[in-house]
């Protein structure tokens, strides 16, 4: 303990940076209920005169156009689309053959709108959501939020808002339905695996803090003292929290062992996540690497303190774990060996940019996916733990919590193997 005492309790060197982001997209925000994070990569305003058309497209075009001519000649309702509007369809279309939910288009009307909620407040439940297999789902509930006091939980699946089906809207329009007026009730049916039936719960919105890191000492049988410490989310003021929280729980009388609780934790800022992967990890070592689609691999390093690197150290996870999370998860166990217990991760480790064309519409693009040190790919498949322990529905009702005992095993276990 007392040989990283110091690197703890040392002075807190406090810089400016620019954060990347790792969540699935700025619709975090939206369904939480306040703008939080930014969730892509700074976009890039563009006009691009286009002279040669089959540079971009070798196909066909001429049956758009045999399609464009049917649908204006036919369809029942063709006087009250116009032109434009068929574009942006278009438009939306093509991007559905990516079959990624994260790269979708807003006209101007609602990149317009897209823009203000990154800065804005409006009320929320305070979930992430996404979509998984064309479903639509909580990714993660956060804690203390409408959405958590209502009972939703990771992977609970939103057939309908308000009465209105989902099976056809994207992420983006189903937040716009969700977030509403302080106040006001939203009505989610949900499903759940082991139901047989969907059932309706109704939140009440409001204007979401999101919050960021708890701590205790759990004093164990054998009298080792293991530091459990919650960390909510990635936002910008993580960093030095963490470092407050390690000063504080040495002040205590220290800790043997350190159980880092990830449980619906949706991410956040992925320089965050770096931050904090060199406390436990070798100054150096890979903690992520970024792909693109020109096949170069950009490996991010850490570049931290070292203080955890010999604390034994296991790490809960479920559903709800994503994006930066995962990162930190992964990297955590491919670095130093830490043991993750609980359920599968999400599986959200893409990154999006964000582009404003000529005429004030956007499209925000899937340009990378992450991939652990070992070279996990994290996106669509997310981690398995190595202990594997299921959160039931009884559990919840009786407030059980083995995922947390079986990481506390686990610790006790490395901590007395260490022999300290």
């Amino acid at each position: 303990m007392k040989k990283y005492i110091q690197k703890i309790c040392g002075p807190v060197q406090r810089m400016e940076r620019v954060y990347k982001i790792t969540l699935a997209s700025v619709l975090l925000a939206a369904a939480l209920g306040g703008a939080a994070y930014g969730g892509y990569y700074a976009g890039h305003a563009r006009s691009i005169q286009i002279t040669d058309s089959k540079q971009l497209i070798n196909a066909d075009f001429n049956l758009f156009w045999e399609a464009v001519q049917k649908v204006k000649e036919k369809h029942v309702e063709a006087g009250s689309v116009n032109d434009q509007q068929l574009v942006y369809g278009a438009i939306k279309g093509m991007l559905s053959a990516y079959d990624d939910p994260y790269t979708v288009f807003f006209n101007p009307s609602d990149a317009k709108k897209f823009n203000q909620d990154l800065s804005g407040n409006f009320g929320g439940i305070g979930a992430q959501i996404g979509i998984r297999n064309d479903q639509l789902l909580i990714v993660a509930p956060l804690k203390g939020s409408p959405a958590e006091k209502a009972g939703l939980r990771p992977l609970d699946k939103i057939w309908k808002i308000d009465g209105k089906d989902t099976s056809n809207l994207t992420v983006d329009e189903s937040v716009s339905l969700i977030r509403g007026k302080p106040g006001t009730v939203v009505k989610l049916s949900i499903f759940r695996d082991g139901w047989r039936s969907t059932k309706d719960f109704n939140v009440t919105r409001d204007l979401i803090q999101v919050p960021t890191i708890d701590s205790e000492i759990r004093t164990l049988k054998s009298g080792k003292k293991i530091a459990v410490i919650s960390l909510y989310n990635f936002n910008a003021n993580v960093s030095g929290l963490f470092q407050d929280t390690m000063r504080n729980l040495v002040e205590k009388g220290g800790f043997d062992g350190i159980v880092l609780d990830l449980r619906n934790n949706p991410g956040g800022f992925l320089d965050v996540a770096t931050d904090l992967s060199g406390w436990f990890v070798k100054k150096g070592s890979t903690v992520v690497v970024e792909k693109s689609r020109t096949g170069n691999d950009e490996p991010l390093l850490a570049d931290g303190n070292e203080a955890l690197l010999d604390i034994p150290t296991v790490v809960l996870v479920n559903e709800g774990s994503a994006s930066a999370a995962e990162i930190l998860a992964g990297a955590l166990r491919d670095d130093n060996g830490a043991k993750l217990v609980g359920e599968k991760t999400f599986g959200k480790g893409s990154v999006q940019e964000v582009d404003t064309m000529s005429n004030g519409s956007t499209i925000k693009i899937t340009i990378a996916h992450w991939y652990t040190p070992k070279g996990t790919k994290i996106d669509k498949l997310g981690l398995t733990p190595d202990f594997v322990v299921p959160l039931t529905d009884d559990d919840y009702t009786k407030g059980l919590d083995p995922q947390l005992d079986k990481a506390l095993q686990v610790v006790d276990a490395e901590v007395l193997a260490k022999g300290k």
